[in-house]
C-alpha cells in the first residue's frame, strides 16, 4: 500500500519465506522498517531444500523448497509459520491492514509470482511450480476478495522463456545465438534465482490467450520490444517508436483483445512506455 506517498510492504499468509534469504534482502535494500509480514506465511526450512534435490534434474526445479514446504503446511507436519520464527521483523495481521487500506483509498498493488504457463493446475504438469499462478489465487493468498481488483495487469513477453534444464515444453524453441544474430546483438538471459541459462522460444500467442481466458486481464504490460524492434531499444515515449514497433503493438491489441499500456524496451528503469492515461 502507499501511505503519503511511501510504499508499505507486506507479505501475505499465503508466502512461503526462507529466513536466510529475507535477512539478506532487507539488509541489501534497507527495507525492514517498513516491511510487515502476515503471522501465518510459512517457513521454508533446510529440510525443505534437500528434499526438493531431485527436482532439479527432474523438471528443472529451482529446488528452493516451495514444494516440500508447501506439503508439509497440507500435512501439518511440525510446519513452522512466520510468527514462530521471525520474531526480529514486524508481525501483524496483513489482511486486516491491507483490507483497511483498501476501505481507505489507498491503493494496493498485490504481485504474483512466476509465469501462468507454470500453474499447477493450468501449466503443463508436471513441468509446473507448487501453486496456481493467476490472478485470483494472488488475491486469496493475501486475503483479498476478487471483487475489489480495480484493475489486472498481465506481463506478457516478445519470446517465453523457460528454466533451464528439463523443464517441459516450450513450443518453437530457439537459442540465444540465434536471437542475437536476429537483432545483432548478443542477449542471454540467466534465471533469476538459479543463475543458469534460461531457454528461449518465439511467442505463443495461444498460452497468452489462455492466460487471458483465466485472468482477465484489463491490460498488458509488454516486455522485451526490443527483442523483435532493436531500433527501438530504450525508447520511452510512444511517438518516438518505429512505425513497425506501433503496428506490432495495435495489431496484438486487435488480436487479444486488451490494451498494451505498458511497453518495455530495455533493461532499465527508464526503457518503460506508460500509455496509460
Amino acid at each position: 500500500t502507499f501511505v503519503n506517498q511511501k510504499c508499505v510492504l507486506y507479505i501475505g499468509a499465503g508466502a512461503l519465506i526462507n529466513p536466510n534469504i529475507l535477512r539478506k534482502e532487507v539488509e541489501h535494500t534497507n527495507t525492514k522498517k517498513r516491511l510487515f509480514i502476515d503471522p501465518q506465511a510459512g517457513i521454508i526450512e533446510e529440510k525443505h531444500l534437500l528434499q526438493e534435490g531431485e527436482l532439479v534434474q527432474k523438471i528443472g526445479s529451482t529446488g528452493k523448497g516451495c514444494g516440500a514446504a508447501l506439503a508439509d503446511r497440507i500435512w501439518r507436519n511440525d510446519f513452522k509459520l512466520a510468527k514462530d520464527v521471525l520474531k526480529d521483523f514486524q508481525i501483524v495481521d496483513v489482511v486486516e491492514m491491507i483490507n483497511q487500506g483498501i476501505d481507505e483509498g489507498k491503493n494496493v498493488l498485490v504481485e504474483g509470482t512466476q509465469g501462468f504457463g507454470l500453474s499447477l493446475y493450468h501449466g503443463i504438469y508436471p513441468f509446473v511450480t507448487s501453486r496456481d499462478t493467476n490472478a485470483a489465487n494472488f488475491l486469496a493468498e493475501a486475503g483479498i476478495s476478487p471483487l475489489l481488483a480495480t484493475e489486472i495487469i498481465l506481463v506478457v513477453r516478445t519470446y517465453p522463456i523457460r528454466v533451464a534444464g528439463n523443464s517441459g515444453p516450450l513450443p518453437n524453441e530457439i537459442t540465444w545465438e540465434e536471437l542475437s544474430n536476429r537483432i545483432g546483438k548478443k542477449v542471454e538471459e540467466t534465471t533469476t534465482v538459479t543463475k543458469k541459462i534460461r531457454r528461449v522460444a518465439e511467442f505463443d500467442v495461444e498460452i497468452v490467450k489462455k492466460a487471458i481466458s483465466v485472468n482477465r486481464p484489463t491490460q498488458i504490460a509488454l516486455q522485451f520490444l526490443n527483442y523483435l524492434y532493436p531500433q527501438d531499444e530504450n525508447k520511452n515515449s510512444w511517438d518516438s517508436l518505429s512505425q513497425e514497433s506501433k503496428t506490432y503493438i495495435e495489431n496484438l491489441e486487435r488480436d487479444l483483445g486488451v490494451p498494451v499500456t505498458l511497453i518495455g524496451t530495455g533493461q532499465s528503469n527508464e526503457a518503460m512506455i506508460d500509455r496509460r492515461k
